[in-house]
Parts: C-alpha cells; sequence; structure tokens
C-alpha cells in the first residue's frame, strides 16, 4: 500500500515537471529529465544523506511512473493545464505523504528527531526545487511566499514527535501526512501567504 501511494506522489510531481518543461519549450528529453528529477530528487537526496541505496534505484516503477506522465503531457499537455486544481491537490497529499515517510526513514535510520524532520522536509520540497532550478527559475519555495515547506515542516515535525513516544507505522505516517496536507489545501484555499521582511511591499 505504501509503495502505491507513494507512485501517486511521484506521478502527480512528475507531471508538474513535465508542465514545466512545456513552459519553458523544451524537448521531450527536457521534459522527461524535469519529470524525473522533480518526482525522484527529494527521495533520492534523503537517501544518499542517510548513505543507503536510493529507493528509486530499488523499482523500475519509480523511474517508469515519470516517463509515463511525460508521456501524458507531451501529448496532452492543453487537458492536463486544464484539470491543474486537481493536480494541486493531489500535489498538496504528495507534499503529506513525503514529508511523513521521509521523516519515519530518516529517524528508522538512526537521526535524531530534528535533523529526521528536515531530512523529511527535504523529501518533500527537494524535487520541486531541482526542478525550478533545471528550469532557470529562481525556486518556487523561495519567493511565492505561499506556504509550501511550512506544511511539510508540521507534518514531519508532528511525525518526529510521534516516533519519539513509540507511535508509529502506518497510522502515524497517515495522521503526520494528514495534517501537512490540511494545512497546505487550507492555504491554497484562503490565500495564506508567509510574511515579507517589515516595509517589503508584495510584487504585484
Amino acid at each position: 500500500m505504501s509503495e502505491i501511494l507513494d507512485l501517486v506522489g511521484i506521478f502527480v510531481f512528475a507531471l508538474s515537471g513535465a508542465l514545466m518543461g512545456v513552459r519553458k519549450r523544451l524537448d521531450v528529453v527536457g521534459m522527461a529529465v524535469i519529470a524525473e528529477m522533480t518526482a525522484l530528487g527529494g527521495g533520492v537526496v534523503r537517501d544518499l544523506i542517510l548513505n543507503v541505496r536510493p529507493t528509486a534505484f530499488q523499482s523500475s516503477g519509480y523511474v517508469l511512473v515519470p516517463v509515463v506522465a511525460t508521456a501524458i503531457v507531451f501529448f496532452w499537455h492543453p487537458h492536463v493545464a486544464k484539470v491543474m486544481p486537481a493536480i494541486l491537490v493531489l500535489d498538496a497529499a504528495g507534499l503529506g505523504l513525503f514529508c511523513a515517510v521521509g521523516t519515519e526513514k530518516a529517524l528508522d535510520y538512526g537521526l535524531n528527531p530534528l535533523h529526521a524532520a528536515l531530512l523529511g522536509v527535504t523529501t518533500a520540497v527537494g524535487g520541486g526545487m531541482l526542478r525550478d532550478v533545471l528550469a532557470g527559475e529562481i525556486p518556487t519555495l523561495l519567493y511565492d511566499r505561499q506556504l509550501y515547506a511550512v506544511p511539510a515542516m508540521l507534518g514531519s515535525a508532528v511525525m518526529a514527535a510521534l516516533y519519539t513516544v513509540d507511535l508509529h507505522g502506518w497510522h502515524a505516517t497517515l495522521a503526520a501526512a494528514v495534517l501537512a496536507f490540511g494545512l497546505r489545501i487550507a492555504a491554497m484555499r484562503y490565500n495564506w501567504r508567509a510574511p515579507l521582511a517589515r516595509g517589503v511591499k508584495p510584487v504585484e
């Protein structure tokens, strides 16, 4: 079940990467590269920090799912763009899932709760940062002020807290993931933003 949820999150993140490739007028190879980096980058960085073989290289599905997402966007990108609201909801679900799973894996490998939570956030947002860098953009995480990293931080912190009181397994993972998902959805629904420095006006 966890692998299926993992693949769903990978698929959604890959769609956003491939759509970025379309906006940047990249060819199909460039689209596939960005889709793979968006979908797998955060998890690969996590596993390299943990000094274990990346999960993405243990199952062909992890590599093939972004290829399928790229093909869908390549042929039907106008239709995919029309359903972006639904994709953003799935993206929020992927964010919640990845931050919780990433934190739990880091804890399983012996990291302390603080470092494990940071690695959970990296798992959730790392692929999107790689996507933006490869596309020549300032990472969205750094400038759009939407609450994206904050839900991941909260979900990771809750996962770490539950783990330290010996509450782990799929129940704890689901609770942390749902919390991060709910905060991200609320941020999109109510247009919540992180504050700018005092006296700095937002760009219109």
